[in-house]
């Protein structure tokens, strides 16, 4: 009789009692999905335990300073989560950072840890690390997944496993405790020094279960999900331990450019994912439409006409019901077929998600929710449900989940208490004192109760600013509906401390260039093209349409096209793919002082 989990690694033992997989982790080796069973997991994870406990690594004192840490930068791939599990099983503390972070934050995060060895998943990653080594002294070793030439190879530490170790292994499980930090997971923001994040077996493991009861993910051991978000952010960590606590077999995308391929080939019940991601299916959906002439196209927009219009609480009357259902066999059927013909959900969250996308996807019967949380919170606060109509709101991060109790200050910050709320920043205590105050999380995003029940985010309390005149301005909600446009691709609403509020926009580039064939104007360079006098009437009309939706004070009075998208690797986005306003300001200084040259 299994004890009921208390612990994230109960995972393994809980699948392989009630339903165990032949596929509990999928990935791609050589064009070929490859399955790794339950049992197989299991044996893995305890082999990895004994060889890590070879090494020297041990909870020691199982508290956060004492305990050893052992970091990971990868792919998402099944040798993620049995380092993961392994670490965990005997007492280590796993430290996860994001392939793309710059190499002075990885400096910091290995040395403010004093992780003792890393696993990296390639050459790159390794040649990274083995760079800085000599600058991390508590650092005694790197090991790749990927076979690297000069490398140890992550099964090297396997290998080190034998019977005593095994049982070692076995003998330290029961003592871990429920209340022991599991992962101390750093985020960088967009300013600052990264803060770990410390958060225990039962602030993670409450989330998942209280995730589970709410969305609800009942137990579904036939399902299977795609999983390309990248795991050592907390929303994929979390709902990878749903799946696993559920049945459900994880496949792992072969990556960001594959993910079209991948989705075809797994036809997965579901995923999660950031809107930044469901912006770029939609541009990539909607620019074919473009291409697409005569009747096909008038289908064509004629459907997602009517996707806009969708409202899942509101019925459109029988003869909208009817459109919907003939858009649904003429056009959203391709769109469904292209995402693998079987979703019953997407999650989404990080960062808010256009109304529009929202409309039109679960109109074409593909169903996205949109969730909210902190990292802070394990992370999840609130999310809209699957199970009833009336407990989903487009515009919202929906209803707040079991076991969380949320309330909003007289500015409307959200604060929430439960226990998924983290044990606090690493050897950071004064941090923690502003940030956790009687139980309460600040969040330090500003919120709204819709109907008294959907919590719907407004904005980051410290992206709010004040023009010269001494006007706030929430740039978030501003942003998301000019990005309604098909003719914007990102977009930075500036103005604090300025006279009036003004934009930086990148041009969706596919689309401007279709403009531009259709009106006759020749396509030279990016460059010259933002510089068209038509071009840039044409945007005045587009920020027009949306200015009129704002008050007077909210509205962009000018703006400048930018030539070049933003990115993670080139330093304008967090690996969440939210926009780094300072970095931003910074990098186009010129381009903001010639905005409000008088």
């Amino acid at each position: 009789m299994m004890i009921q989990p208390k612990r994230l690694f109960d995972a393994v033992a809980h699948q392989l009692q009630f339903f165990p997989q032949p596929d509990m982790l999928v990935s791609k080796t050589d064009g070929t999905w490859k399955p790794v069973s339950t049992k197989e997991v299991e044996q893995t994870v305890n082999r990895l335990s004994a060889g890590l406990l070879s090494l020297g690594v041990s909870g020691n004192d199982h508290t956060a300073e004492g305990a050893d840490k052992v970091a990971i930068i990868s792919n998402n791939r099944p040798e993620w989560v049995y380092a993961d599990l392994a670490v965990q099983q005997i007492g280590g503390i796993l430290v996860p950072l994001y392939p793309t972070t710059n190499p002075i934050e990885v400096q910091f995060i290995l040395n403010d840890a004093a992780v003792k060895y890393i696993f990296v998943s390639n050459t790159e990653l390794y040649e990274k690390i083995k760079e800085m080594m000599k600058d991390i002294p508590s650092l005694k070793s790197i090991y790749t997944f990927d076979e690297v030439p000069g490398a140890e190879h992550w099964t090297k530490v396997t290998d080190m496993a034998n019977d005593a170790l095994l049982q070692q292994v076995e003998a330290i499980k029961p003592t871990i405790d429920e209340e022991q930090v599991v992962t101390i997971i750093y985020t960088s923001g967009t300013t600052g020094t990264p803060k770990g994040v410390m958060l225990t077996h039962r602030n993670i493991l409450s989330n998942v279960y209280n995730s589970k009861e709410s969305f609800p993910f009942p137990d579904a051991p036939d399902a299977k999900v795609l999983s390309f978000l990248p795991l050592n952010h907390i929303f994929e960590k979390m709902c990878t331990y749903i799946y696993l606590f559920s049945g459900i077999s994880v496949y792992y995308a072969e990556s960001l450019d594959k993910i079209g391929d991948n989705l075809k080939e797994v036809k997965p019940d579901g995923f999660t994912t950031v809107p930044r991601l469901l912006e770029k299916v939609y541009e990539k959906i909607m620019s074919k439409g473009h291409e697409l002439t005569g009747i096909k196209r008038a289908l064509f927009f004629w459907a997602v006409a009517l996707g806009k219009k969708y409202d899942n609480n509101i019925s459109g009357g029988w003869w909208y019901n009817l459109q919907l259902a003939l858009a649904n066999k003429l056009i959203f059927s391709k769109w469904r077929e292209a995402l693998g013909n079987n979703i019953s959900f997407i999650v989404t969250g990080g960062a808010a998600c256009q109304e529009n996308l929202l409309r039109i996807f679960t109109a074409a019967r593909v169903p996205v929710y949109e969730g909210y949380g902190p990292t802070e919170n394990s992370p999840v606060i609130s999310v809209n449900r699957r199970d009833k109509r009336e407990n989903t709101r487009f515009g919202t991060t929906g209803p707040v989940i079991t076991g969380q109790e949320v309330k909003l200050t007289e500015e409307g910050e959200i604060l929430v208490k439960g226990p998924s709320v983290m044990k606090g920043y690493y050897k950071r205590p004064d941090l923690t004192a502003e940030t956790v105050i009687d139980g309460w999380l600040y969040t330090g995003d500003i919120g709204t109760f819709v109907d008294g029940k959907f919590l719907k985010i407004t904005d980051r309390k410290k992206e709010l600013f004040k023009t010269s005149g001494g006007k706030y301005v929430a740039p978030q909600p501003i942003e998301n509906k000019c990005k309604e446009s098909p003719f914007i691709e990102q977009i930075m609403v500036i103005g604090s401390e300025r006279k009036f509020v003004a934009a930086l926009i990148v041009p969706s580039l596919n689309r401007l260039k279709q403009w531009m064939t259709q009106n006759n104007i020749p396509f030279t360079t990016v460059e010259e093209a933002i510089k068209n006098k038509e071009v840039l009437a044409m945007y005045e009309k587009v920020v027009e349409k949306y200015n009129a939706l704002f008050n007077h004070v909210e509205q962009i009075k000018k703006f400048e096209l930018l030539p070049k998208e933003w990115g993670v690797e080139t330093g304008e986005m967090t690996p969440k793919l939210s926009l780094k306003r300072k970095a931003i300001m910074e990098k186009y200084k010129d381009v903001v002082e010639r905005i409000y040259a008088v």
